[in-house]
């Protein structure tokens, strides 16, 4: 069994003249993000291995989001999943560290929406419903898929645990 945390980034801001990839987090992401992780940190959802998009508000969430876990995990930049296509993304998890249990993926919508859904269109009710009207910034879709191997993983073959975001935290 393989655990799966999709992360999308935290609330990012829009400054004049900045290409979108260097975009940084808004004040409000700055707030959420470090939440964020501790509320997995509490949940025990540890990441042991984390892939991240190559944008500037990815990597930001990810430096506001490691301090909060309860032990350091390996972490790699892959610039193919930013604002990726949900394959693109399900490609970059086939090729994350075999011996890793729960992966991390930091990126983008709506990759990460239409990914979510793809893997695991069952699951908790409540989640799904949620997830379905929207994946804001910071939310965190959790996914036991029933794999060995992340090569292994693909349509279907999720189970969506749970889905929280900044205004479903305690």
């Amino acid at each position: 069994m393989k655990q799966l945390l999709l992360l999308r980034h935290a609330k990012s801001a829009w400054p004049d003249g900045i290409p979108d990839h260097d975009r940084p987090l808004a004040d409000r992401g700055r707030r959420d993000a470090p939440r964020m992780g501790a509320y997995m940190a509490a949940a025990g959802l540890q990441p042991d291995f984390v892939l991240i998009s190559s944008a500037r508000r990815t990597q930001e969430t990810w430096a506001l989001v490691e301090p909060a876990l309860a032990k350091p995990c390996r972490a790699r930049t892959v610039p193919s999943i930013y604002e990726a296509e949900p394959e693109a993304i399900l490609s970059a998890i086939h090729d994350a560290s075999a011996e890793s249990e729960w992966l991390l993926v930091i990126g983008h919508n709506p990759g990460f929406e239409e990914l979510a859904r793809l893997l695991a269109p069952f699951g908790d009710a409540d989640a799904i419903s949620r997830l379905r009207m929207k994946f804001p910034t910071a939310g965190l879709a959790v996914i036991a898929l029933d794999i060995e191997r992340w090569v292994e993983a693909g349509p279907g073959k999720g189970r969506l645990e749970s889905f929280i975001t900044p205004k479903t935290l305690p």
